[in-house]
């Protein structure tokens, strides 16, 4: 397989991690949205919720994602040529972030309980597991 043919798969691959990553972002805000209603009570507003998502400790580790997934849109969206490299690099990242962990860092720690907790994210998991393993 030719470097441009390769090129053409490792961006599709990363095409298709991009949108099951933002699919699973969405789940792992709505599934931490409940999880903190249930501790601190119901939050009154989309305004209260979007600035709670934005600067609350509680939702922190899911901005890891929101900014991995800009990094795919600007590599995707970019006007000059992407390398080989950079394009494999950020699949290969994926494969390191979207690792859950009973002992972990933060967010694998957050990212585990969020899979134990939901099996709409579980499902998602195993979707983008699959994705980053071909």
């Amino acid at each position: 397989m030719s470097s441009s043919d390769s090129l053409k798969v490792i961006l599709e691959r990363l095409r298709d991690v991009r949108n099951i990553l933002l699919r699973l972002h969405k789940a792992l805000l709505e599934s931490e949205r409940v999880a903190y209603e249930q501790l601190h009570g119901q939050i009154k507003s989309k305004g209260e919720y979007f600035q709670l998502v934005l600067s609350h400790d509680w939702f922190n580790w899911l901005r890891l994602i929101s900014q991995f997934i800009v990094e795919i849109d600007e590599l995707l969206s970019s006007k000059e040529p992407v390398e080989l490299d950079n394009a494999s690099g950020l699949l290969e990242q994926a494969q390191n972030l979207m690792q859950p962990s009973e002992d972990g860092d933060t967010f694998g720690k957050r990212y585990y309980a969020a899979i134990q907790r939901d099996p709409d994210i579980a499902l998602m998991h195993a979707q983008v597991s699959r994705l980053l393993e071909t």
